[in-house]
């Protein structure tokens, strides 16, 4: 299931113009595609990345949790009732967002009745500015398997350009597919599948 996602360093935090914007690889979320992007880059590239996380402002020391807590309370703040769970997970924060709420069944295009949602997750990102979000679509295993990571990708890409009309900064933003690969619960009844089929936005701090 599960693994915990390590903080991000300022240079492996500013991936995000260094590759591809969708990785469907297997690993926890920002940690392992992060470390995978990182690995080919090179040259200007590199100087790019850090240009960017320096423009984006670092946090350190004890002002990583201070930062992060104050987020976590204008998430819930700005959440409550949406039905978008909020995680905290060490110094990340993890939003999770049913499909209930976020997509009709078969489709990548944002339910209107989410849009509410999305713009309250916008103006918290748009206030704390000095984190990265990982945006990443995942499905239950009904279907084929291709078609499930295609179309997890897609979700998590909806909600990327959601945010992006929102002025929230897109060198921040990385989306990645993982089909139905990594599901919270088993997929052996209805109601499991159904929280299986999610989106879930991965807030973590840029690091010095």
């Amino acid at each position: 299931m599960r693994k915990s996602i390590p903080v991000i360093t300022l240079v492996a935090a500013s991936i995000i113009l260094g590759g591809c914007a969708t990785n469907t690889g297997s690993g926890a979320a920002i940690g392992a595609a992060t470390g995978a992007i990182l690995g080919k880059a090179t040259g200007n590239h590199k100087d790019k990345r850090i240009f960017i996380g320096a423009a984006i402002g670092a946090l350190a020391g004890a002002a990583v949790g201070q930062y992060m807590d104050q987020q976590e309370t204008a998430f819930r703040e700005e959440l409550a009732g949406s039905g978008i769970e909020v995680v905290r997970e060490g110094d990340n924060i993890r939003l999770v967002m049913p499909s209930n709420i976020t997509f009709s069944s078969n489709q990548s295009n944002i339910s209107p009745s989410f849009d509410q949602s999305l713009d309250a997750v916008a103006n918290v990102m748009n206030k704390y500015d000095k984190t990265f979000l990982s945006i990443e679509g995942h499905t239950d295993s009904t279907g084929d398997a291709a078609y499930n990571m295609t179309l997890s990708e897609k979700r998590a890409e909806s909600v990327k350009r959601y945010l992006k009309m929102q002025a929230v900064n897109a060198d921040r933003l990385y989306v990645t597919g993982y089909g139905e690969t990594q599901p919270l619960v088993s997929n052996d009844s209805a109601a499991n599948r159904a929280k299986n089929r999610r989106v879930e936005v991965q807030i973590v701090p840029n690091t010095a």
